[in-house]
């Protein structure tokens, strides 16, 4: 089996299992008997617990140099707490249980794409696997409908972990990072200090800024535009096909467009392109909710997000050592998810108080990632 091949099945096997579960979790817990606010709790409670196991597994994965079987394990004990979900009953029970299979779920996209961009160098495009995985998530959300329609909400739980299971051992055949070299091209080597030899070295704190600026600004997207379109009138099935345009946008940069950007305007270029893509598609949904010029925009999601992650990732992948891959990852993905968690809260209040015209705070944020974005052009670490 090529490597490229590995890997396919490896993000395949794990997006397919996000994907089932993500649009069916909060109902299967309801049906457990849990209140609104008790979700609210569970999935905070998820959120948090993520952000202390992601990076603490990539810090363990590049200690001991195991990258592959730090996956391997958490995708497995993943797998087993889902089966926990499906017997537990009663709020203490779940919580525990959720908080358990948030902390495995966790390290697992930030271990798989530390392996897939050491591999990727000279022998395929990461945009190819990680395009895969946002593929056949949209046909695990596909499936789970049809799944929950025939045999019940808690079947979503036992096919993710079946999924689940068998990304365990995909994981098992993809290569461990080459370890010979202790640092990239770029720069000279400085002594191991995990997250704050990272934080020492400029280009990757801007790297994690622009990110966070720029992630972080789909927070009120995120939680606000399908209400946004409704109190404009929309319907459930426009709002739907503007939602998948995104989805779909998303799909076509990691397989066709994004590699062919990054390797044409630079990491950094793509950054700027995909900063100044969020500003006009925030702009626009400040100011308006008219279908077209929603249909237009819907599709930017391709730049502002993954174009945007492939730039972040090729930058990581030349600034980093890569006795600290694991790490990188997870102090990116920390970074955003803090960011969005904090402007999904902040985005409440701007919505409440400015209605649409919130977004135009998620544009400025994107301004500003446009102001960072030349400072990733340095060879300075």
């Amino acid at each position: 089996m090529s490597t490229l091949l590995r890997f396919v099945v490896l993000y395949g096997l794990m997006y397919a299992a996000f994907g089932v579960s993500s649009p069916f979790l909060p109902a299967f817990l309801a049906s457990r008997g849990l209140t609104p606010e008790q979700l609210g709790i569970f999935f905070a409670a998820g959120t948090a617990v993520r952000l202390v196991s992601g990076p603490a597994c990539g810090r363990l994965a590049d200690r001991t140099r195991a990258l592959g079987a730090v996956l391997a394990v958490c995708t497995a004990l993943a797998a087993l707490v889902a089966l926990g979900l499906v017997s537990a009953s009663g709020f203490p029970a779940l919580l525990l249980i959720g908080v358990l299979h948030a902390a495995a779920l966790a390290p697992i996209t930030i271990l798989a794409d530390a392996l897939a961009l050491a591999a990727a160098d000279r022998r395929f495009e990461y945009g190819w696997v990680r395009g895969t995985g946002s593929a056949v998530f949209i046909v695990g959300t596909l499936l789970s409908g049809q799944i929950v329609g025939g045999w019940g909400l808690a079947s979503i739980l036992v096919l993710q972990a079946a999924l689940l299971a068998g990304a365990a051992g995909a994981a098992r055949l993809v290569p461990e990072p080459d370890r010979s070299e202790t640092a990239p091209t770029l720069g000279a080597s400085a002594p191991s200090g995990g997250a704050l030899e990272l934080l020492r070295m400029p280009r990757f704190r801007r790297v994690m800024l622009v990110s966070a600026l720029v992630l972080g600004s789909h927070a009120m997207h995120d939680a606000f535009a399908v209400i946004r379109w409704s109190a404009a009138g929309l319907t459930p099935a426009v709002a739907s096909v503007l939602w998948s345009e995104s989805v779909a946008a998303e799909v076509v940069v990691f397989f066709l467009i994004g590699p062919a950007l990054v390797t044409g305007l630079g990491p950094a270029g793509v950054v700027a392109l995909a900063a100044t893509a969020g500003l006009l598609r925030w702009v626009v949904m400040a100011v308006t909710a008219d279908v077209a010029a929603l249909a237009l925009v819907q599709p930017l999601h391709g730049l502002t997000f993954a174009a945007l992650h492939l730039a972040c990732m090729r930058l990581i992948q030349a600034i980093v050592p890569t006795r600290l891959a694991a790490t990188a990852q997870a102090m990116y993905a920390l970074g955003a998810a803090a960011t969005t968690a904090l402007l999904t809260l902040v985005s409440g209040r701007l919505y409440a108080a400015l209605g649409a015209e919130g977004f135009l705070v998620m544009a400025l944020l994107c301004a500003a990632a446009i102001a960072v974005a030349p400072g990733l052009r340095s060879p300075r670490r």
